[in-house]
């Protein structure tokens, strides 16, 4: 009856602080911005723009794929373009990092490449807040040559701490609880 008891109070504990656990938000300053991929509304890459502008980093870097097309062109095209006209004065600080496959494991290989030539110590990374806490423990654990941080793009749409509260939240959780139980179950130990 006891252990019953205690693990009800765990799965407790557990469901009100699941959202919490998966959002890090903090922001250091560094050498480069990465903003990782992944993000319909340009909420990421305006929060990497904005830490940019804060001094938050010297130079960022967009990341986009370059393995599929969409009338005739790429969406790392799209968002070379897309720059040009957007980041304003930021322009030649801002570039896109592209890159192919479809997970944060393999996008830490793009990302290395994109930052050889730019030879930071630290990086700042930008990623949707449900998504912060895996990404920063992927990229500490496959560059550990750079020191890392993380801000959190946060897009009330798609989700919240409070998860249980809508649909949409709670389908974010569990997507990202399923990802982040596969991180360190399987892809941690490749």
């Amino acid at each position: 009856m006891l252990v019953l008891l205690f693990l009800l109070a765990c799965f407790a504990v557990f469901f009100v602080f699941a959202g919490r656990v998966l959002v890090v938000d903090r922001p250091e300053k560094a050498d480069v911005i990465v903003v990782l991929a992944g993000d319909s509304l340009d909420l990421r890459y305006h929060k990497g723009m904005e830490l940019l502008r804060a001094g938050y980093g010297k130079k960022l870097f967009l990341d986009a794929s370059d393995d599929s097309t969409y009338f005739g062109r790429t969406p790392a095209e799209y968002a070379s373009a897309f720059l040009k006209t957007d980041a304003g004065e930021m322009e030649p600080y801002v570039s896109v990092c592209p890159f192919a496959e479809d997970s944060t494991y393999t996008e830490t290989k793009y990302v290395e490449r994109c930052l050889q030539n730019s030879h930071p110590k630290n990086v700042l990374l930008v990623t949707s807040d449900w998504h912060t806490a895996r990404a920063l423990s992927i990229f500490r654990h496959r560059l550990p040559q750079y020191n890392w941080s993380v801000a959190a793009a946060r897009d009330p749409r798609l989700f919240g701490t409070q998860w249980w509260r809508q649909r949409e939240w709670a389908k974010t959780a569990l997507k990202e609880w399923t990802r982040v139980i596969w991180w360190n179950l399987v892809d941690r130990w490749r």
